[in-house]
């Protein structure tokens, strides 16, 4: 089965390669919390309020984390704030995707399309290396998104998710640059969770949101506190996680999110089309474990 193999991969991983075993831990348990706020935002009311209460409930909930451990250096800032920039676009075309199409589509087009984008830009800005094993297997992992999309699917669909997925690795490649500029990666994505609630705050009041927000925190707080204190730590473990691996790497395999995400469209939302995505993301995943097999 595709998960004893990654695990088998991982526990091998840890006694051949430590930090490549503390890179894969890190992507794996991130990817499960990843799963769980995405899915919170597809079954809320309003997906624009969702996602909005998950960064600023997030990075409220995680600041004694900073309190104690210390903020980023100074030098990674200016990555801070792109990176801020571009989760405001992404949470729209994320909201945007979710609106327009199943979870069970979406949610695996987005991710594993986003680890497409940042393996390449990570390759390009960063200088990292996947050698010709680690192209091949995302070269399975085009296949097996490609797979997703039936045909005659709206273009809504496909537009939005991949929007968010070019989001994604852009966001990607600028934190796990802003990550190496700091002595704390942790501490980074924390911050940068409160920084983008922050923006979206802004924002969104900007756009007349402003008496759904202070609604929003006395109906939904419970909600957005639970969301909110797994994305902070999902991506704070990534970013952790650069640091032992290339951004290829853990973006990539944090994406077996995609297996999770296809599954419970198909058994929790009963997406008409989710067994069939759950095929298709199940050749991703092959292409996953073929990368970690290739960083070994």
């Amino acid at each position: 089965m595709p998960c004893e193999r990654s695990t088998s991969a991982a526990v091998l991983a840890a006694v051949v390669h430590p930090d490549l075993a503390v890179a894969t831990s890190l992507a794996l348990a991130a990817a499960a919390l990843h799963t769980a706020w995405n899915l919170l935002i597809k079954t809320a009311e309003d997906r624009d309020l969702a996602a909005w209460g998950q960064f600023v409930f997030g990075g409220v909930a995680l600041a004694p984390v900073v309190i104690w451990t210390g903020l980023p250096d100074a030098a990674a800032v200016p990555f801070l704030a792109a990176s801020a920039v571009v989760h405001v676009f992404y949470v729209r075309a994320l909201v945007a995707a979710y609106d327009h199409g199943d979870f069970s589509l979406a949610y695996p087009l987005a991710r594993g399309g986003g680890a497409l984008t940042a393996a390449v830009l990570g390759v390009i800005a960063l200088g990292d290396g996947l050698g010709l094993g680690g192209w091949l297997a995302l070269a399975v992992v085009t296949v097996g998104l490609a797979s997703l999309v039936r045909p005659g699917a709206p273009r809504s669909e496909v537009v939005y998710a991949l929007a968010t997925a070019a989001l994604i690795g852009t966001y990607t490649v600028i934190d796990a640059a802003g990550s190496r500029h700091t002595s704390n990666g942790f501490a980074y994505g924390v911050v940068l969770t409160f920084v983008t609630g922050a923006t979206l705050t802004v924002v969104g009041v900007g756009r007349g949101r402003g008496p759904a927000f202070v609604a929003s925190v006395r109906t939904g707080w419970a909600r957005h506190l639970v969301s909110g204190i797994c994305l902070a730590t999902a991506y704070s473990l990534v970013l952790v996680a650069v640091r032992y691996g290339s951004v290829g790497y853990v973006a990539t395999l944090r994406e077996s999110s995609v297996v999770l995400g296809a599954a419970l469209g198909w058994l929790l939302l009963n997406e008409r089309l989710g067994r069939r995505r759950l095929v298709s993301a199940l050749i991703v995943t092959v292409g996953l474990i073929a990368l970690v097999q290739s960083q070994m």
